[in-house]
């Protein structure tokens, strides 16, 4: 990708006191035209770049301009680096991988040395994710809508939406935009939306606020939950809320509190531990799971 490239020339001649137009063409795999046309959009972006000729020329950052590499420790610089060969594991590529490749090879050691940390963000669902990702990236690069089929507890939707941004959080992916049908901002699951494509219409980019991404604001607790859990059933707690969510009681069963967000979501997760788990609070829930294990006894025996 362009932006990947001149990315790429940038940190080069940061690193470099000058470097030839063929040797930035070679070590990018591009033509010496090619080169020539990044160097003339990284100039027009306000990027100081200077050429000289002659046996001692080539291309550089004016001196002045250039950022101290002790800014940036060799520590820091390998969690850019992790943050960066985590896209390839959502995109399913090695783009960025290979950019890096391409950067730390004959470079200075802050870009070399060992990982020592990795991130993969992807997930089962790496094949019909990957792709809805680049088209997300596309359509908000070009400022196209998008259209999609959308499946909810509340039922299936068609809707059409102005893409601003793309989120991982909370383990899934998400696409943040103003939703036409709506008339307001929404936060759309990746994994819930089908028929996904992007349309020829365009749109003018709004003044846009940055999403409220907070548990309180997207997951308010609106069900105050108590119940006991079997001590086989500590880890996935722990895992799923901290150790702070349960009190271990002398019997040695687990008193469990916390805030749930959605009733239907509540009692999924508590069948989940079949009898591992005694719902005690709030007593409409515990009321509704027994008349769900009435059917399933009617259904099973």
């Amino acid at each position: 990708m362009k932006i990947d490239r001149q990315i790429a020339i940038l940190s080069i001649l940061l690193q470099r006191e000058a470097v030839t137009a063929p040797y930035l063409a070679e070590r990018l795999e591009v033509s010496r035209r090619t080169i020539n046309r990044d160097i003339e959009d990284l100039c027009k972006a306000g990027i100081p770049i200077v050429t000289r000729q002659g046996v001692n020329g080539g291309i550089s950052i004016m001196e002045q301009y250039k950022m101290d590499k002790t800014l940036l420790t060799n520590t820091e610089m390998q969690d850019i680096l992790a943050g960066l060969r985590s896209l390839d594991s959502v995109n399913g590529t090695n783009r960025y991988g290979t950019l890096m490749e391409k950067l730390s090879a004959g470079s200075s050691d802050v870009m070399v040395g060992n990982p020592s940390m990795l991130i993969d963000l992807s997930s089962w669902y790496k094949d019909s994710l990957a792709p809805k990702i680049e088209l997300i990236r596309t359509a908000i690069d070009q400022g196209r809508e998008l259209e999609f089929m959308y499946y909810s507890p509340k039922g299936e939707s068609a809707r059409c939406i102005e893409a601003y941004y793309l989120i991982f959080r909370w383990s899934s992916w998400y696409v943040w935009g103003w939703c036409k049908e709506r008339k307001d901002y929404r936060m759309f699951k990746l994994n819930r939306m089908e028929k996904l494509k992007m349309l020829e219409q365009s749109f003018e980019k709004r003044q846009v606020p940055f999403p409220d991404l907070s548990n309180e604001r997207i997951f308010p607790g609106r069900i105050s939950v108590k119940a006991l859990f079997e001590q086989g059933c500590k880890w996935r707690l722990i895992e799923e809320f901290g150790s702070g969510s349960f009190v271990e009681q002398e019997n040695g069963k687990l008193l469990f509190h916390t805030d749930y967000t959605d009733m239907e979501n509540l009692i999924s997760w508590l069948l989940t531990f079949g009898d591992q788990v005694e719902l005690l609070e709030p007593v409409e829930v515990r009321e509704k799971i027994a008349d769900i294990a009435k059917k399933l006894e009617t259904i099973y025996s």
